[in-house]
């Protein structure tokens, strides 16, 4: 989803920021993510990410090695602030929106606020890397990611729009594939955290081919 801000640099983005802790989400620069908001903590975050111009929210995954209080867990570190670049009411008090990813950012620490939800002081200094669009697009190995795919798909009898596929550039394949993973926190955390486009496509493989062999130690018939 194209965004009205480009984003060239840290300059660009507010150092404190709301952020949605929320497991199994993941977020990457450039990529799309879908939300369906309906606590009324969130619902406020979002009326005053709206307000304040910004329209940035921090996705973060709580860290399930620490759990803390149930109403605030322990988070990573390391989460990826996005823009909402499409929102719609319901009628009945949701909100469905999108968030199109900037840049991953690192907490530097929690504030203490009057707001319900919570809010960080962040760095984006490890990850400037992020505001190039497409880089690192040619160290990555397209054949094995695509043969990884073709192989997970076909092990759960799933069904994928090659075409699409086939035409996705190497950034929005691996990103778009690394949020869509049905892996758990701890991999996806991983995936996020990876240092370039290369290691997360690598790593996305060998994600992928424990799977495989996962369902293939657990009796499914085994790939040809």
């Amino acid at each position: 989803m194209p965004m009205n801000v480009i984003y060239r640099g840290s300059a660009d983005l507010p150092e404190i920021i709301p952020v949605f802790p929320l497991s199994g989400a993941l977020l990457l620069p450039r990529g799309q993510l879908p939300l369906n908001i309906f606590e009324p903590r969130y619902l406020a975050m979002i009326d005053d990410s709206l307000r304040d111009g910004h329209r940035l929210v921090g996705m973060i995954q709580p860290d399930p090695a620490h759990p803390g209080p149930d109403d605030k867990p322990n988070l990573f570190r390391v989460g990826c602030v996005g823009r909402i670049t499409q929102i719609a009411e319901t009628g009945d008090g949701r909100y469905v929106l999108q968030l199109t990813g900037v840049v991953r950012f690192r907490i530097e620490a929690e504030l203490q606020v009057a707001t319900a939800y919570r809010q960080c002081r962040v760095t984006y200094q490890p990850f400037t890397d992020d505001f190039t669009a497409r880089k690192g697009e040619d160290d990555v190995d397209r054949k094995a990611v695509l043969e990884a795919l073709s192989a997970f798909l076909k092990a759960k009898n799933l069904k994928a729009d090659w075409a699409s596929i086939e035409n996705a550039p190497n950034e929005a394949l691996v990103n778009a594939l690394s949020m869509m993973s049905p892996y758990g926190v701890s991999e996806k955390q991983a995936l996020l955290e990876a240092p370039d486009l290369k290691s997360r496509a690598e790593m996305l493989v060998a994600l992928t081919e424990i799977e495989l062999a996962k369902s293939n130690t657990d009796g499914e018939t085994p790939l040809q």
